[in-house]
């Protein structure tokens, strides 16, 4: 059957018209994001949800979301999606973060002249009839200081912009190297240089708890008396009544505002104010912009429905459409190795590890992790995927780690995963042959090659003889058919394993059965999904 799409907020129908190209099956409903209830009642019918800043994506419409697999917002934030309810849901959550970045940028440097030149009250003015000219003395932005707060996608651009307008260029932004702050031609500052040096100010970051208010009384005091400041990122990232008595003081020359606390924006006291200039959230309303990010989400969750691609998701590791059949058997390997230790293991799980070994080193292995981990925890949580187990884990005190090397066995590469808990330690790792099924190469360091299928027993033994004749025996007198057999052991007389491939589950009395021979130290039902 093919996925379902719900577009619930006004979506370019070009971008609508790619989901149709591609035989996805999409409904195309612009207004149902701002009816909640009716939204509610029709979210459980979708594969994806489609959406730009009006959808509001709660913990309780992702509830009802039963079949929701892909939530894309067409533009960069994602402030009316409830990421951690969607992460815990295995939902993956998407955003188009280059679609609207040159619109945003050149949004900011247009707010730079208008603050600079007064240029709304200038038109106000002169529109009723006056000639003000001596009321509206600006200043020069050639040779000025420019600080930027973020300089990522966005923020690199106005760099850019700025540095072409002959400006002088200060960054602070954790993120930024220094070889990148080299490449743009800024730079990079801690926070209070900025505020003390900087001209204008220009906003350009993600409203998160460490941004929220980044600009407030105490940061203002820090700055030049007359400094101008734009915000065209995220309404929260001033303290707006900070902002207006600051604007009323003079201590702050101007503003010019995209972005507010509360939108819409109706009602705020920076409306009244001479010294600032404000537009309704317009930093990405272009038709370009438009055009592209609808057109690039679009793209995106077809990708990702119908190939398993993943791109500039919030809460998941990108998979490349061209890397996705690559990297498949080897999500699956990890997975299985993942499953594998989550079902023998009985206590609470402290660190694991992970090793890439070989060719593995060099692919995905964020998506790998995810998967294993996945794969790990299922035995205690059922519904559980890539996008919602590192969320899992993390919220456990899991430490995860990742080892990558080059080859160093006959394999061209495989995987280890290495799992502590507070009373063992257990090692499991395995490879991918060229018929692109996973197989067990070690187990507890004892070497054997082993097909994996959807049933299997492992059981742990001293190596005596007699244990296949054993096992064999009792699996035969109740009807249970080995499909295939695999041992292995440290040494002679000393630990053993065996891993066997069963058609159908094996019941506890089969299991109690073995058990109770002294030779057999335990016997595990295992399920995996191949």
């Amino acid at each position: 059957m093919a996925p379902r799409v719900l577009v619930s907020d006004k979506l370019s129908e070009t971008a609508v018209q790619i989901f149709r190209d591609r035989g996805i099956d999409v409904d195309f409903m612009p207004e149902v994001g701002k009816d909640k209830e009716k939204l509610l009642e029709i979210i459980g019918n979708y594969d994806g949800l489609a959406i730009r800043s009006a959808t509001k994506v709660t913990e309780k419409l992702i509830e009802a979301a039963d079949r929701l697999k892909v939530v894309g917002r067409a533009g960069i934030g994602v402030d009316n999606v409830d990421i951690p309810a969607a992460s815990r849901r295995g939902i993956i959550v998407m955003n188009t973060p280059f679609g609207n970045s040159i619109t945003t940028a050149e949004h900011a440097i247009a707010m730079i002249f208008a603050v600079a030149r007064q240029l709304p009250e200038a038109h106000a003015s002169t529109s009723a009839g006056k000639w003000e000219k001596s009321k509206f003395m600006g200043v020069e932005i050639t040779g000025k200081t420019l600080g930027l707060i973020g300089c990522g996608n966005i923020g690199s651009i106005v760099a850019q912009r700025a540095i072409g307008l002959k400006m002088n260029v200060i960054a602070y932004d954790p993120f930024l190297s220094p070889e990148r702050a080299t490449e743009l031609g800024v730079e990079k500052v801690e926070l209070d240089d900025l505020f003390a040096r900087a001209d204008f100010i220009s906003l350009h970051t993600p409203l998160t708890d460490k941004t929220r208010n980044i600009i407030d009384a105490a940061a203002i005091a820090k700055m030049k008396d007359g400094v101008r400041i734009i915000n065209c990122a995220r309404g929260g990232l001033i303290r707006e009544a900070d902002l207006v008595e600051a604007l009323k003081s003079g201590k702050v020359a101007g503003a010019g505002i995209d972005v507010f606390e509360t939108e819409p924006a109706t009602k705020n006291d920076l409306f009244h104010l001479p010294n600032v200039v404000c537009t309704p959230h317009l930093g990405a309303s272009t038709m370009e912009a438009q055009e592209n990010v609808a057109i690039h989400i679009a793209e995106q969750m077809s990708d990702y429905l119908l190939k398993g691609a993943v791109a500039n998701a919030i809460n998941m590791p990108s998979i490349t459409a061209e890397e996705a059949p690559r990297l498949k058997p080897f999500v699956k390997l990890a997975e299985v190795l993942g499953a594998f230790v989550g079902q023998v293991t009985e206590s609470a799980i402290k660190e694991v590890e992970i090793l890439y070994d070989g060719i593995t080193a060099d692919m995905n292995t964020k998506a790998l992790t995810s998967a294993a981990l996945a794969g790990l925890i299922r035995p205690q949580v059922s519904d559980v995927n890539m996008v919602s187990a590192p969320v899992m884990v993390k919220e456990r005190g899991i430490i995860v780690s990742e080892v990558k090397r080059d080859k160093s066995g006959v394999f061209d590469g495989y995987i280890k995963l290495t799992v502590k808990t507070a009373n063992n330690t257990r090692s499991v790792a395995g490879t991918v042959f060229s018929d692109g099924k996973p197989r067990f190469i070690q187990i507890k360091g004892i070497n054997l090659d082993a097909e994996i299928g959807r049933h299997m027993v492992y059981t742990t033994n001293n190596d005596a003889p007699g244990i296949i004749g054993l096992l064999g025996t009792t699996f035969g007198k109740h009807g249970v058919n080995i499909a295939n057999f695999q041992l292995g052991r440290n040494r002679p007389g000393g630990d053993a394993i065996a891993l066997l491939y069963v058609d159908e589950p094996v019941s506890e009395t089969v299991l109690d059965e073995v058990r109770a021979f002294p030779e057999i130290l335990s016997a595990k039902p295992l399920v995996f999904d191949v």
